[in-house]
């Protein structure tokens, strides 16, 4: 298990608003301390009519029920809102900042990542983090502070009872905590393990859908999705079965500081008034009622540990990079590979490959799916260390440029890059912000969106509802390669441009990419694309990655 440094570690991604908690701590204990005066003021209240006083004795204790009983509900639902409040302003704030780092951060941190992974990482881990607030510092200060508020009270009644009363909080308080804890820890990371394997094959089944339909596996990886889900919840329902049983502790807590209450109130009975008796035997059933969330908390706070040890591995430091400002070098520099074995963190390292890219140079890297060509590019473009060898940019290495540096001069377009949920400008403003909007619609034109543009009743300003889903698996292609067209670097590598486009357009577009002369691109600009469909009459230098470099 992470240690508590590391959850601290952790918890600083959240930087929780310390006010807002120790606001919901105070409403909660005050929430809880309204309980335990009812409970108090109640006995002693049926102790006294009991002796059948006049009726203006009992006035002063009925508005105080009346009033404890009502404020017991809305403290604790003011409660509610100020430690929710905290725990979501919390959550989107850590978000922001995970977001922060891995854009200024290395890219190899998410290359080794599916996007499934990550977003459990980003998304579930990140909850579970959150819900400390909520469910355990919260009710741990609550329960803290009632627990001694509790004690000194009967402490005026009897030092004995108080004793009994501060031994049966701490087992209550300690012992159920620690065993709830201790036995959710492994069942727990077994869970966190299947969500991300159920978000690995449901991602894979939503962005493959059409390749795996025509490959017929598409049921089967839908099936294995569902798998998972189930599998996700059969962990979940173990994690969860030692934390009821550990909540028993409490109740048996509350069961022994009951007897040794009526023990006690048997043996100062004498010479102790039957109303001060009532509150002594009825107070400590209100005084644990902060105690049987305690092993709820603990179980949290395994679950937070172990989240923040997932995210401390994604994004282990604050970025300290400064902000990327992109500036095109006057003229487009060489790239220049020596005996560089590409792979990603963890995985097998390709074969090397020597190479260099003079200014205007056009190179297709072909090889089959999975034999390193996405690492290849990725590794030309600085986004990943090479395994062995150097890539250096007008003989200086990528390793030790600046990412303002290496963006300015090299840029990577992915197979699947994002399409946001925006309009259309700024989903190809994302390539160079200072674009006119005739400038986006002639390369539109360029790569055949311009009819479907026209068809659109807002144009450019036509917002992509859902991103991806807005748009046809061409139409994403074409709008990509538009990013690549605008994109002020000298030297562009593309991952599969023509992916998802008919064999006719793909061919003519792939053509045109890589045509040095008449092309798409600039002259002066170097291009590399990685494809597994390139054509023999596509004549360009090329590199197979299949055998040796």
């Amino acid at each position: 298990m992470p240690s508590p440094d590391g959850l601290r570690a952790a918890l600083s991604l959240l930087q929780p608003r310390l006010p807002r908690l120790l606001l919901a701590i105070t409403l909660g204990a005050l929430s809880l301390g309204s309980a335990l005066a009812l409970a108090g003021v109640a006995a002693w209240l049926i102790t006294r009519a009991w002796q059948m006083p006049a009726i203006l004795d009992l006035s002063v204790a009925v508005v105080a029920v009346r009033t404890f009983g009502i404020s017991r509900g809305v403290l604790g639902y003011c409660e509610r809102l100020a430690a929710h409040d905290t725990a979501l302003r919390a959550a989107a704030g850590a978000r922001s900042e995970i977001y922060r780092r891995l854009a200024h951060g290395p890219a190899d941190i998410t290359a080794r990542l599916h996007s499934g992974d990550l977003m459990t990482r980003v998304g579930a881990d990140v909850d579970a983090l959150a819900d400390v607030a909520v469910r355990a510092l919260v009710p741990i200060g609550v329960a803290v502070i009632l627990g001694i508020a509790a004690t000194a009270v009967i402490a005026t009644i009897s030092l004995a009872a108080a004793a009994v009363l501060a031994v049966c909080l701490m087992i209550a308080g300690g012992l159920g905590p620690w065993l709830a804890a201790r036995a959710a820890r492994a069942q727990e990371a077994v869970a966190h393990q299947q969500q991300s394997q159920r978000d690995i094959a449901a991602l894979t089944a939503l962005e493959h859908a059409a390749e795996l339909r025509i490959a017929g596996r598409l049921p089967s990886v839908i099936g294995e999705a569902e798998q998972r889900q189930r599998d996700w919840g059969r962990a979940i329902d173990r994690a969860a079965a030692p934390a009821a049983a550990a909540a028993a502790v409490p109740t048996l807590a509350v069961g022994a500081s009951v007897v040794g209450a009526v023990i006690v109130a048997i043996g100062i009975a004498a010479h102790t008034a039957p109303t001060t008796l009532a509150v002594l035997m009825l107070l400590p059933l209100s005084a644990f009622e902060a105690t049987g969330a305690l092993p709820g908390a603990a179980v949290a706070l395994t679950r937070a540990r172990i989240a923040g040890a997932r995210l401390l591995d994604l994004v282990p430091a604050a970025a300290t990079t400064p902000a990327v400002v992109i500036t095109p070098p006057p003229a487009t520099p060489v790239l220049r590979a020596e005996a560089v074995r590409a792979g990603y963190p963890g995985g097998p390292a390709g074969q090397p490959v020597t190479l260099t890219l003079e200014p205007g140079a056009r190179l297709a890297v072909t090889g089959h799916s999975g034999a390193g060509k996405t690492a290849l590019l990725m590794t030309l473009a600085g986004l990943l260390e090479p395994v062995d060898g150097q890539v250096s940019i007008d003989g200086s290495s990528t390793v030790s440029r600046t990412e303002s540096e290496l963006r300015s001069a090299v840029c990577y377009f992915a197979e699947d890059a994002h399409l946001f949920s925006t309009t259309i400008r700024d989903n190809l403003l994302v390539a160079r912000g200072d674009c006119s909007d005739d400038e986006l619609t002639h390369t539109l034109a360029v790569v055949g969106l311009d009819r479907w543009l026209a068809k659109l009743p807002d144009g450019l300003s036509t917002v992509l509802t859902g991103g991806t889903a807005a748009v046809s698996a061409g139409q994403r292609r074409r709008l990509l390669l538009a990013r690549v067209l605008l994109s002020p670097a000298p030297i562009v590598l593309l991952d599969e441009p023509t992916e998802n486009l008919d064999a006719e357009d793909g061919h003519r577009l792939l053509a045109a990419l890589l045509d040095g002369r008449h092309g798409l691109l600039s002259p002066a600009r170097t291009v590399v694309v990685a494809t597994h469909q390139l054509g023999d009459d596509i004549g360009c230098r090329r590199l197979s990655v299949d055998g040796a470099g």
